[in-house]
């Protein structure tokens, strides 16, 4: 497997250098490859900013620059983010995501959010430099909870309103300012179901570019109440068992992850008994 080393440089890009290339919120592939060199781009027509280092890919310099989709040759393709991570096996999810998530603050912080003046770069580290006031401007990242909840033998999943895909998944939300991750779960649990949880335990995280969130994974235990959702977040949800689960996230998810784990789990103690 090729070897992903995130990292920064504010060094451009040489012809040879690795270079991720993007159109809004998809991925140009060219070939089947999902990275192209530097002097494959050049000559397209480039949107906004210059090219933005990532890190390093198989050991060469690894970069990220947004494309004009109207001016792109018909020989590439252009692949939904959510769908390459999603549906294709073979997509370097993780380079991708930060691609995408480097790309969208870089664009986002092309000005002061304080004074208005231009920024530039941050001669030591990955950030946007305002000299009239003196400030850095790092990437955001947006810590979000994600949680399966457990009730004896089963576990809740839910089919989102907003979400075409007919994935049952994880109840998820952003964790609000004053809040701890645990009281983020209790909060968006009860808000979207209805339910009370007790014995929150964390399990994994995952970041995620939808547009730059950490998804911070638990395990809950069922404590009380009925189910009453909240209809603009949720449009159905049940519990289930290992033997019946729904289409649910693929294991490149963290929703899709700690749904197989909560499984795993049940199916150990019913074997256990």
């Amino acid at each position: 497997m090729t070897t992903w080393l995130p990292g920064w440089s504010t060094t451009p890009p040489g012809s040879d250098d690795l270079v991720l290339a993007i159109t809004g919120n998809s991925v140009v592939r060219s070939e089947g490859h999902w990275l192209v060199r530097w002097q494959e781009v050049e000559s397209f027509s480039i949107t906004g900013c210059a090219p933005v280092s990532l890190g390093q890919w198989g050991g060469e310099p690894l970069y990220v620059v947004e494309l004009d989709a109207g001016r792109l040759p018909e020989t590439v393709e252009i692949i939904p983010l959510r769908d390459a991570i999603l549906i294709m096996e073979d997509a370097p999810a993780e380079m991708l995501g930060t691609g995408f998530q480097v790309w969208q603050w870089w664009r986002d912080h092309r000005y002061c959010g304080r004074c208005g003046d231009v920024t530039g770069l941050h001669p030591l580290e990955r950030a946007k430099w305002c000299e009239a006031c003196g400030i850095p401007w790092y990437p955001r990242i947006a810590p979000c909870v994600i949680v399966v909840i457990r009730r004896e033998n089963r576990m809740l999943l839910a089919r989102s309103s907003r979400v075409k895909r007919h994935f049952y998944s994880l109840i998820a939300g952003f964790v609000e300012p004053g809040e701890s991750l645990e009281q983020a779960v209790v909060r968006e649990v009860k808000e979207e179901t209805g339910l009370d949880v007790t014995n929150i335990r964390y399990r994994s995280s995952q970041p995620w570019p939808f547009p730059h969130q950490l998804m911070v994974g638990f395990f809950a235990d069922y404590r009380s109440g009925e189910l009453v959702l909240q209809e603009d977040e949720l449009a159905d949800a049940d519990w289930y068992g290992p033997e019946d689960l729904p289409p649910i996230p693929p294991a490149t998810t963290i929703a899709g992850r700690l749904i197989r784990d909560m499984a795993r789990e049940l199916n150990q103690q019913r074997e256990d008994q």
